[in-house]
């Protein structure tokens, strides 16, 4: 499965994503990102990520998704 690789705007609950590149392998996916977050002159509230998926439509769908907070109990809280 490839790795792809997003420009992510967010304006308030909004997101926009605009699909960069993909890569077969993890890691010339991970220097490209590190590399544009360096160079690109990203504004507040704008990332690049990298996700992994078995599609396009998979990657922008995990990206969408709104994670919640591991629970925070006993000596961890």
């Amino acid at each position: 499965m490839p790795y792809y690789l997003y420009r992510i705007t967010q304006q308030g609950p909004i997101k926009t994503l605009a699909h960069l590149t993909q890569f077969d392998t993890f890691k010339p996916a991970s220097d490209e990102a590190k590399r544009l977050r360096r160079e690109l002159d990203l504004a507040p509230g704008e990332q690049v990520k990298v996700i992994f998926g078995e599609n396009q439509l998979q990657a922008e769908d995990l990206l969408n998704q709104v994670r919640e907070d591991e629970p925070r109990t006993g000596e961890d809280y």
